[in-house]
């Protein structure tokens, strides 16, 4: 078995809901996907899609109350990770899969010298002393290209620059060398300069440190540059799971196309991006078909009223669309898919 076949983290039906005194918020609703070593997986969406729920949910870092995960599985190298105690999952949050939160600011303490919150975590699941952890800080900071990091580590963060704040939170994520590493929004805020660097270092370190990474971002231009399979996620279900070459030569799920003809295009002169009609059904109540429904423009009446599956397709994607089903082909045997 080679490293790019060994699935490392695995996603069953996972549910995870919050309970309010408006109702019940379905924020991840059911969904599946699996993590390879040494892959990329890419989660996008627009906000309020699930994305960063679906992270810490993995890492079981849902406030509770009100969220809980009502149901499914999270496996990691064979262990239920909503199942496990609370002191087995520390044991595993940060050392073997680890997380670069989305905003460094107000992810860092801004008392506590930023070398002082690395080691910290080091000393905790690597078991060295305070000298050691101070010394691997300092390795860590210099290994994610911060210069001068004897002094850097001195420094609290409202001292460093975003850029550096961020590579900051990566050196944290990496110091145990973790085996998953969730990266969620990690170029946000950043100038286009300093994204393409970031991203150019997880790039890096994952081919020398052989680590899974699920990249969580609304930017379809990270997708296309860093993930080798792409999950697109629409009001707390995936819509389409797919090798990330085939979502951008032909996507499948209206939403993926809507998502793809919304990006400005250098060779064409228009004066409006494209935009998809209508607006995200509330997570306190989704219809009971399909959740795109409302604002896609090839919908019938049995969208309105089933759900549709995750329907796996010839060329290995999966996408969740009646048009893609055998019910839909039998109803309308003269039409292909979208013309």
């Amino acid at each position: 078995m080679t490293e790019l076949q060994e699935t490392i983290l695995e996603v069953k039906d996972l549910k995870t809901y919050f309970y309010t005194k408006r109702g019940v918020s379905k924020a991840v609703d059911g969904i599946d996907f699996a993590l390879k070593k040494g892959e990329t997986l890419g989660i996008v969406g627009e906000s309020g899609c699930g994305k960063s729920i679906t992270s810490l949910s993995i890492l079981r870092l849902i406030p509770t109350p009100p969220g809980k995960i009502e149901g499914g599985e999270v496996l990691f190298k064979g262990k239920n990770l909503v199942e496990i105690p609370d002191s087995e999952m520390r044991k595993i949050r940060g050392n073997e899969i680890s997380m670069i939160f989305q905003e460094p600011m107000t992810s860092l303490n801004p008392v506590i010298p930023v070398g002082e919150q690395i080691a910290e975590a080091i000393r905790l699941h690597q078991k060295m002393n305070k000298k050691e952890a101070r010394a691997k800080a300092v390795d860590m900071l210099k290994l994610v290209g911060i210069p001068s990091p004897e002094k850097r580590a001195k420094q609290q963060p409202f001292q460093l620059s975003g850029g550096m704040r961020q590579r900051v939170m990566i050196a944290m994520a990496l110091s145990c060398n973790p085996e998953v590493l969730i990266a969620d929004e990690p170029t946000t805020a950043l100038d286009v300069t300093i994204q393409a660097q970031i991203l150019e270092l997880i790039k890096d370190l994952q081919t020398k440190l052989g680590m899974g990474v699920i990249m969580i971002t609304h930017d379809l231009g990270v997708i296309a540059e860093t993930c080798n399979t792409v999950a697109v996620m629409y009001a707390g279900n995936i819509v389409e799971h797919s090798p990330t070459q085939n979502i951008f030569d032909a996507p499948k799920h209206p939403y993926t196309r809507g998502l793809l003809a919304s990006l400005p295009k250098i060779d064409e002169d228009k004066d409006e991006l494209y935009t998809i009609e209508g607006s995200v059904p509330s997570s306190y109540n989704m219809p009971p078909g399909c959740r795109f429904a409302s604002r896609c423009p090839f919908a019938e009446d049995i969208c309105e009223k089933k759900k549709p599956e995750l329907l796996e397709q010839q060329d290995g994607s999966k996408v969740r669309c009646w048009m893609y089903s055998e019910e839909w082909t039998a109803a309308k045997p003269q039409q292909g898919v979208f013309s």
